[in-house]
C-alpha cells in the first residue's frame, strides 16, 4: 500500500509541476509578488497532497520570525524546501548552482530570487552569492539557507560548509536555526512512510558573532532533533 500512495503521490505532485513550472515566466509579468504566490501555491500543494496520500503531518515547533532574517536549516529532503519556502514567507533560497541551469525551472527559481552557488567556484563564487544575498536584505526578504551544503542523512551531522560563516558576517542578519526530521520519512528514492514531520525553528541568534561562535550554536541548533547530539 505505502508503495501505491507514494506512485500515486509522485503521479499527481510531478504532474502539477509541469504546469506551474511552464506558467512561471507568465505570472512572472506580473510582478514578483505574483510569481512568490505561485510558487507558495505550488508548496502548499505538496503538503497537501503528502497528508491526502502519504498520511505525513508537519509539527511546528518555536516562533517563525518574519523580516528579514537567516534561517539556517537542516537538509534531510526535498521536502522542506518546499515546506520552508511558504513557512517562512517567500525567502531567498541558497541552493546549488546546477539546480539553477535545469532548463525551465531554474529560469523559474531565479526569476523567484534563489541563488545559485557553485560549490567548486572557490572566492569568486562566494563573492558572487554575497552580492545577490545582500541584494534581498536591502529588499527586507529572509534569506534560506542549507548550512551543511547538501542533503544528509538521518543520523549525520557533519560541520558547516564555509560559505555560510561568510554569509552570516556579509549580512549581519540575526540566524534561525531549523532543525528538522524529515529524511526518515521521505527518503531520496524508494518509498516515503506515513507519520509526522516535525519541525522546529530555534531562538534567533544575534548578528556579530564570531565564526567559532556562530558555526557551534547554528551546529547544535539544526541538529536537536538527531537523538545521538542531543544526547551528547
Amino acid at each position: 500500500m505505502a508503495r501505491l500512495r507514494t506512485l500515486a503521490f509522485n503521479l499527481l505532485f510531478y504532474g502539477l509541476t509541469i504546469p506551474v513550472v511552464l506558467a512561471a515566466p507568465l505570472v512572472a509579468l506580473a510582478g514578483p509578488r505574483a510569481l512568490r504566490r505561485h510558487a507558495e501555491g505550488w508548496a502548499r500543494a505538496q503538503g497537501a497532497l503528502a497528508r491526502w496520500l502519504l498520511d505525513i503531518h508537519v509539527r511546528i515547533e518555536g516562533e517563525i520570525p518574519h523580516g528579514p532574517f537567516l534561517f539556517a536549516a537542516k537538509h534531510q529532503a526535498m521536502f522542506e524546501t518546499l515546506e520552508l519556502a511558504w513557512r517562512i514567507g517567500a525567502p531567498v533560497i541558497v541552493m546549488k548552482r546546477e539546480l539553477t541551469q535545469i532548463p525551465l525551472w531554474g529560469r523559474a527559481a531565479q526569476r523567484y530570487g534563489s541563488i545559485g552557488i557553485d560549490r567548486a567556484g572557490g572566492a569568486d563564487a562566494l563573492r558572487a552569492m554575497l552580492r545577490e544575498a545582500k541584494e534581498a536584505r536591502r529588499a527586507g526578504r529572509a534569506v534560506l539557507i542549507f548550512p551543511e551544503g547538501t542533503r544528509v542523512l538521518p543520523g549525520e551531522t557533519p560541520p558547516l560548509r564555509s560559505g555560510f560563516a561568510g554569509l552570516y558576517k556579509a549580512l549581519a542578519m540575526p540566524v534561525v536555526p531549523v532543525a528538522l526530521d524529515s529524511g526518515p520519512l521521505w527518503p531520496r528514492k524508494g518509498v516515503k512512510g506515513a507519520g509526522t514531520i516535525t519541525i522546529r525553528f530555534g531562538t534567533p541568534i544575534p548578528a556579530g558573532l564570531s565564526r567559532a561562535e556562530i558555526e557551534a550554536r547554528v551546529h547544535a541548533g539544526i541538529n536537536a532533533l538527531e537523538p545521538a547530539f542531543s544526547a551528547g
